[in-house]
């Protein structure tokens, strides 16, 4: 390692970007197989990531004699035309499940137990009772954290990734800089995990207008994509994996889940329990027909929305307040006595939060993506998944690596990327605030790629956010804090136009949350069919797969 006031140079056999599940995963596998790793984040590995918020349930198949317990059914209810898994990276992950789970009760992560000892497992968005229920959740992340440190995993805090490096069509490294203090950094790596979340937030929000009031970690801003994408990484599913969840009023937050499954009723103004009407699984249902039937009800009149819980057992009533919504989001009870929310007493009044926009890298059943030696741990979406999918990406990545790039030749690029970096410091006259570019994207896409969107709505947005592109060279930043921001900014502008082209090539409604009012009905001549895009002759190409 050589360095200097301003610049460090690092190697590594195993290179993690994103210290959330995902990257712990990955480190995890990696460790175990004794290479050499470096996770890199612009958060603290104990609170990065939206783990780093908590959570309230892992999923598991066990093998046990209950209903819909084994890897089979897990494929069965995973592995549908068009989601971009393939069966064996379902399988693969259900077989990692119970040694994930014996890892986490080992680091003392308080998974909840029946009193026969068998886990205390629930049924969620229309899938089986596979979710432990875990107390204290919020912890978890810092228990993860002390053994990976323990383990050997070097680790460097709040530096953030703006580009990947290639060398002769392979991924060699990456540039970044550290978050509080402008030091910049390139890494060569043999092989490169990207695990910086599949979500995409701040790109609407919620009632309160607060970006940072989100679902999941506001500072998700497709990083994962843009930096891809860049690199030349096909990236799928953008048109459809765009989600959102209810939200207690006011408040985002995950955990609403536990609250679905445990037999919540969501009832509109009228008092009308109506999700009956729109699936036969009712509030338990995959969560977009929860979300598309709420809104529904919305746009008809029917708002206020409340979940009414006071007919379910007193004893899982109070744990659903008490630890797992907790759990997710340690500030829940404040927001409780703020709004004098008592589960038992009287409905609590929720809402329809911000979309978040999403996708996943093409990746083969090597966890490799379309750049050689570029792997993807976040295939798979909640703690379970991130935390199993990072895991077999790091344990293939970490028994396929390529010999030490040498990164000289790279050097004119990364003095380049260096400058790039910077260049918000230095901008001087006519400029803007990171607040005002950002607040610019939050209004074209939450008007025109909201819940019900159309053609001309999308070209229209496609031009705005085109047009909001042209400021980036005024975009002023006074501190390190505020040049991580305006480069969180980018990566959300140039997230929210792939999302919203992707978007623009799926002509029906019903596979997402949002409905397209020019084409309101599922086609089935998109049965199966995946839609990528990639960059090619410096645009965003997209086709069908």
């Amino acid at each position: 390692m050589t360095t200097n006031p301003e610049v460090v140079r690092l190697e590594t056999d195993l290179l993690i970007l994103g210290t959330g599940a995902a990257g712990c995963g990955a480190a995890l596998a990696a460790r175990r197989a004794g290479v050499k790793t470096l996770m890199v984040d612009k958060g603290k590995l104990e609170s990065s990531g939206c783990l780093g918020g908590g959570n309230d349930h892992f999923i598991a198949v066990l093998g046990t004699d209950e209903p819909d317990d084994t890897i089979d059914d897990l494929v069965r209810v995973h592995n549908k035309p068009g989601s971009g898994f393939s069966e064996k990276q379902i399988r693969d992950w259900g077989a990692l499940m119970p040694d994930m789970v014996d890892f986490l009760e080992g680091e003392g992560v308080h998974l909840l137990h029946n009193p026969d000892g068998s886990y205390l497992r629930t049924a969620g968005r229309g899938e089986p009772a596979w979710y432990i229920n875990i107390a204290e959740g919020q912890k978890i992340k810092r228990l993860i954290a002390k053994r990976l440190r323990a383990m050997g995993a070097d680790v460097l805090d709040h530096v953030m990734i703006t580009r990947l490096l290639k060398k002769e069509g392979r991924i060699a490294g990456a540039v970044g800089f550290n978050v509080l203090d402008g030091t910049k950094y390139a890494i060569a790596a043999s092989n490169v995990i990207l695990a910086l979340g599949n979500s995409c937030n701040r790109a609407t929000t919620n009632s309160t207008g607060n970006p940072y009031n989100t679902w999941h970690s506001p500072f998700n801003t497709g990083s994962q994509y843009v930096l891809a994408y860049e690199a030349g990484a096909q990236i799928i599913n953008m048109d459809v994996k765009q989600q959102a969840t209810l939200i207690p009023k006011g408040f985002g937050c995950a955990g609403m889940n536990g609250i679905n499954g445990s037999g919540a009723h969501e009832l509109n103004a009228l008092g009308e329990r109506f999700m009956p009407k729109y699936h036969p699984q009712m509030e338990n249902c995959p969560r977009q027909f929860q979300i598309s039937g709420t809104h529904k009800e919305l746009v008809e009149g029917h708002a206020p929305f409340h979940m009414e819980m006071r007919h379910i057992d007193p004893g899982l009533l109070h744990h659903l307040q008490y630890v797992l919504m907790p759990g997710d989001k340690a500030t829940f009870l404040d927001y409780c006595e703020q709004r004098g929310v008592d589960f038992a007493k009287a409905p609590m009044e929720i809402e329809i939060g911000e979309i978040e926009f999403s996708g996943m890298l093409a990746t083969d059943d090597n966890y490799e993506t379309t750049v050689p030696g570029l792997y993807n741990g976040c295939v798979f979406y909640t703690f379970s998944g991130s935390l199993c999918s990072g895991y077999l990406a790091g344990r293939s990545a970490a028994g396929r690596l390529a010999p030490m790039p040498d990164l000289g030749s790279l050097e004119e690029e990364i003095q380049a990327e260096f400058s790039r970096i910077s260049a918000p410091l230095d901008v001087k006259g006519d400029v803007i605030s990171q607040e005002m570019f950002e607040a610019s994207i939050r209004q074209v896409m939450s008007y025109y790629m909201g819940y019900v969107r159309n053609e001309a709505g999308m070209k229209i947005a496609l031009e705005r956010l085109g047009f909001i592109g042209t400021y980036k060279g005024k975009v002023k930043a006074s501190n390190m804090h505020e040049l991580m921001m305006v480069h969180e900014a980018e990566h959300l502008l140039s997230s929210s136009r792939l999302s919203t082209l992707c978007t623009l090539e799926r002509r029906e409604s019903g596979r997402s949350v949002y409905r397209r009012r020019d084409y309101p009905e599922k086609s089935e001549a998109y049965n199966g069919k995946i839609l990528a895009v990639m960059k090619k002759d410096g645009r965003p190409s997209t086709f069908w797969l």
